[in-house]
């Protein structure tokens, strides 16, 4: 799945159009690589997303299109 759905996906970013910004604009890496809002995340990446006050660091364990709010929490894990 491609990262910027991924991360709209797991309302780790609210809408897609500002995850893909936040790729494009360097904020966004899978695996200590920098992040471009087509690569692909996989089952297992941790993914680190900057934001302007901080930063979250998550590993991905489920992939899933189409997943209800109370769901998307299950999709990865908080890491520090």
């Amino acid at each position: 799945m491609r990262i910027d759905k991924y991360l709209k996906n797991a309302r780790i970013i609210k809408r897609r159009t500002v995850a893909k910004e936040a790729c494009e604009q360097g904020r966004v890496f899978i695996n200590e690589k920098q992040a471009k809002p087509g690569d692909i995340v996989q089952v297992g990446d941790i993914v680190q997303v900057n934001f302007g006050t901080g930063s979250t660091k998550i590993e991905v364990l489920r992939i899933s299109d189409n997943v209800r709010k109370d769901d998307a929490i299950k999709l990865y894990k908080t890491i520090e």
